[in-house]
């Protein structure tokens, strides 16, 4: 299938219309837009990158797992660090999008250059040609009323031509020659006209061409250029991806160290307080403990009885006794 060129679908019959050129700079004008819209798109999603990167930073220095020990405590550390590594990857991803947003600003900017340059030049041959063209288009209407005139000059004269009055034939026909000389006069303007506007339409078309091959070259430009960059963007994202699991992949592997019997063990050697438990608790008979001679006084004693004279009768009707059941306690008299 034939390719198909701008310099050669944008014309138009009318001389002075610029339709096709100017459908030809605003598809420019869009695609300039579209880049400007890429550069949006790819700065906001750097400093999206960037925030995620600097919280992500944020949180892998928050306390996770400090009271922690041994096997697990590795883990944890090495889930932090890995988090703060992925914090670090994405902001050096955020700036490796800002580069490129820098760099489709800057093709940007050196397109515009370009175009200004041509822009400039076609706009004034359009003004030149389009002036040109009135001028032409004036002098022919000249020349046609000179003509106009002349054969209206020429007919007067014919019709007086057998008049006897000499001064009137004589004054028609200085008329007719007046006439006759001002039509060959706007025959010449007319003609060099007309020659003038078909230089500045050659020139034209020789521009046009130009302009056409030269835009139709940077539309090409810029489409790589933008396909380029987004293919570029989405390799940033599925690398950051590959080395996000790469960095979480150091996670796992040292939470498969982390061996639950090996951390209970290191805390029972590093912490541990005795191997006996202690004694069971007895009960003890507040009496049983006074009578028995096996059994240690308590800690504070009570100060000591002196017994004054023999113990009394317990027949004796006016004192108070304590007695128990054993035979060998002691009866004190209150």
């Amino acid at each position: 299938m034939k390719n198909l060129h701008f310099k050669d679908f944008f014309w138009n019959s009318d001389l002075t219309c610029t339709g096709g050129y100017d459908a030809i700079i605003q598809y420019l004008n869009d695609g300039k837009r579209t880049c400007k819209e890429v550069e949006d798109f790819m700065k906001a999603r750097a400093s999206i990158e960037e925030k995620y990167a600097k919280d992500l930073l944020s949180l892998s220095k928050k306390v996770c797992g400090h009271n922690e020990m041994n096997s697990l405590k590795r883990s944890l550390d090495m889930f932090k660090l890995q988090t703060e590594h992925v914090s670090l990857s994405h902001l050096q991803m955020a700036q490796s999008m800002r580069e490129e947003a820098k760099k489709l600003e800057e093709f940007k900017e050196k397109q515009k250059e370009a175009r200004k340059k041509i822009e400039q030049q076609m706009d004034a041959l359009h003004k030149q040609k389009s002036l040109q063209y009135k001028k032409t288009m004036d002098s022919k209407k000249t020349y046609e009323q000179k003509c106009r005139d002349k054969e209206e000059a020429d007919q007067n004269v014919n019709r007086n031509a057998n008049t006897n009055n000499t001064k009137h034939i004589e004054k028609l026909y200085s008329k007719a020659q007046q006439a006759k000389q001002n039509s060959e006069d706007a025959d010449r303007l007319y003609h060099q006209n007309v020659i003038t506007v078909g230089k500045v339409r050659d020139e034209w078309l020789k521009e046009h061409v130009k302009a056409c091959e030269m835009f139709e070259k940077q539309t090409m430009e810029r489409i790589n250029f933008l396909r380029n960059t987004v293919w570029t963007h989405l390799n940033q994202l599925s690398q950051q991806c590959v080395t996000s699991d790469e960095l979480y992949e150091e996670v796992r592997k040292s939470l498969e160290q982390c061996d639950v019997q090996e951390d209970i063990e290191h805390f029972v050697n590093l912490r541990q307080t005795g191997e006996k438990p202690p004694a069971p608790v007895m009960y003890e008979n507040f009496y049983n403990v006074q009578r028995s001679p096996t059994v240690a006084p308590p800690s504070r004693l009570p100060p000591p009885i002196t017994r004054r004279g023999p113990l009394p009768d317990p027949n004796d009707n006016d004192t108070l006794y304590s007695t128990v059941q054993d035979t060998g306690y002691s009866v004190i008299k209150y």
